[in-house]
């Protein structure tokens, strides 16, 4: 995935400002053993495949696993998820309640001592921006098919789109507490956390003040689309900053554009190297750190991860599992290896904003060369023998839902290879596809020349778009298909409109059917399972119909760490092997 948070992370979209956790895409230096920090506390050391490229991982751009990841360590939320994928109500942070189920109302409270790691007490303030982040509540913008704004002023831009409607919060005369009345039931209030941000940097990097800012929020009337007021300069400011501000690829001269919330603080970055994180000294409560420092290497290749770890270089890694990693690791010694599923899965998109896949049927002839089982066999079954091709675009095997579906979305067109179906439906036709991937990822490598060697077979030329920025190009659309892998954080639904919802900022493929989109939107009030299960049902195979793309496999995961760390257990959800961070000892 984009390996691009429930909003889905492209892996290698959850929302910790989260308007309910979603998909994410899934793709100091120390450059020795592990050294005690300054502070007399150990250091620990852990490589990871992507770099991180933003401190806001909730944008489109912004939306991948290792911004995600950074953002769980180092940005308050009041929620966390334990290895079953339960919500955990943090109260390190503060409290959250339902006071009533119609209108939904939920009420959160800060504790009193809760500050951001330049001691900044956090107020109300941060979380009427959080809200507004997510709610969309000021927009006014009429978009087209395409999902591009044609009238009016879209504000934050998220990863997750709008995906909840609320009225204007009310907050308390302490300024510690915030109520939201939803407009609607929303399936997910358990899992938006509206904070992530400090008020203060914003307004101060906007040249206004706290104040001022929370006044705009105040007092700015709710978007009319049907009427649309001049934009609030305020507010516009803000959203720009807050939307593309904190995108970086070193670390900002400014500290204020990495203040932290959470356990710990970003106090260093070498750019292609490794990050250095400390203990954030105003952060109270459970989730504390037991550890002087903790450093993540930026290692792309696992085979070089796993080096590192047996050179102890590196305490603990977490990288794209294959046969010869899995071997490598059970073959070391003082190493212990947790394997298990990845709430993840990689699938090939087809960009419906392509001229080349205006045709249904050159988009189904092409998906009909693309050989599953033999991607599968070369990247998932040297480690996991029982894997099977991934038949569903929102189920995963063993979910519950996951064999109904396949049974009647459609998938089953797909099962095999057909070349000569392909050319028949082509009817001539030679069409030329550009396939956007990560190029540092071997799967990817691998996944690409297999469908490029399969294609050529019915007359369609696949052109290689791989590129190690792939993550920043997947909104441009200058590609025809795209080659990635969603996490997801194992709770919540809010990655259906993320897939499906024409115009958000995560429908990087431009999918443009009205029907699903309707269906991904009604998700998010739809409270009785049931009934929300036959959204999922449909969105399934309403996919399959369009030729949308195919899913292709679910992902293997694996962590492994020296006996000198304690406490990493097995988790497959978005946050990695982070997501008990705060447990850990050496």
């Amino acid at each position: 995935m984009k390996t691009s948070r429930s909003r889905l992370r492209p892996l290698i979209g959850a929302i910790a400002v989260a308007a309910a956790a979603g998909l994410v895409l899934a793709g100091c230096t120390t450059s020795g053993p592990s050294s005690e920090a300054s502070s007399g506390g150990k250091t620990i050391t852990v490589a990871q495949v992507n770099e991180v490229t933003s401190f806001n991982y909730n944008t489109p751009q912004g939306n991948l696993d290792m911004n995600g990841m950074l953002n769980y360590m180092t940005q308050p939320t009041f929620y966390t998820l334990d290895q079953s994928y339960k919500v955990i109500h943090n109260s390190d942070l503060g409290s959250y309640k339902k006071l009533s189920d119609n209108p939904l109302k939920v009420e959160y409270t800060l504790n009193p001592d809760a500050k951001w790691s330049d001691g900044t007490p956090m107020t109300a303030d941060d979380l009427l921006l959080g809200w507004a982040q997510l709610s969309c509540y000021y927009d006014s913008s009429t978009t087209d098919a395409k999902g591009d704004v044609t009238k009016g002023t879209q504000y934050f831009s998220t990863a997750s789109g709008c995906v909840f409607a609320t009225g204007l919060p009310t907050v308390s005369s302490d300024n510690k507490s915030m109520t939201i009345t939803y407009d609607q039931p929303y399936v997910d209030w358990e899992i938006m956390s509206p904070i992530q941000l400090p008020a203060h940097v914003v307004a101060a990097e906007i040249g206004s003040t706290t104040k001022d800012l929370t006044k705009a929020f105040l007092d700015t009337p709710k978007g009319d689309t049907a009427n649309p007021a001049a934009p609030n300069a305020t507010l516009e400011k803000a959203a720009k900053l807050v939307n593309t501000g904190f995108d970086t690829t070193s670390l900002p001269k400014d500290k204020k554009l990495y203040v932290s919330g959470g356990p710990l603080v970003v106090s260093a970055w070498t750019p292609k190297q490794s990050m250095t994180l400390v203990p954030n000294p105003e952060y109270k409560g459970k989730h504390a750190v037991k550890f002087g420092k903790l450093v993540v290497r930026f290692i792309a290749d696992a085979n070089a991860q796993v080096t590192a770890l047996q050179n102890g270089e590196v305490d603990a890694i977490q990288p794209q599992a294959s046969a010869d990693t899995v071997k490598a690791l059970k073959s070391a010694s003082g190493v212990d290896l947790e394997q298990g599923s990845q709430v993840a899965y990689d699938h090939l998109d087809l960009n419906f904003k392509s001229p080349v896949f205006t045709d249904p049927t050159v988009r189904q002839a092409f998906l009909l060369t693309v050989p599953r089982q033999d991607i599968l066999n070369a990247i998932v079954t040297p480690i996991n023998s029982s894997a099977k091709v991934l038949d569903s675009q929102i189920f995963l095997p063993g979910q519950d839902g996951y064999d109904e579906s396949v049974k009647q979305n459609g998938s089953s067109a797909y099962d095999k290879v057909d070349i000569e179906k392909a050319k028949q439906l082509l009817a001539g036709k030679t069409p030329t596809v550009k396939i956007l991937y990560n190029s540092q990822n071997p799967n990817r490598v691998d996944s690409f020349q297999a469908i490029q060697s399969s294609a050529a077979k019915a007359g369609i030329k696949v052109v290689d778009g791989g590129s190690p920025q792939w993550s920043s190009l997947l909104a441009g659309g200058d590609y025809d298909a795209s080659l990635f892998g969603w996490a997801n954080p194992g709770a919540g639904n809010a990655q259906l409109p993320q897939l499906f919802q024409i115009g958000n900022g995560s429908n990087y493929n431009n999918f443009n059917n009205q029907e699903a989109s309707d269906l991904a939107v009604k998700s998010q009030t739809t409270l009785d399972t049931t009934d929300l299960q036959n959204i999922k049902f449909q969105l399934d195979k309403i996919a399959f119909q369009q030729a949308y793309g195919l899913p292709l496999f679910q992902l293997p995961g694996l962590f492994a760490n020296t006996s000198k760390v304690k406490n990493i257990g097995y988790f497959g959800g978005q946050n990695g092997i982070f997501w008990n961070v705060w447990d850990w000892t050496k």
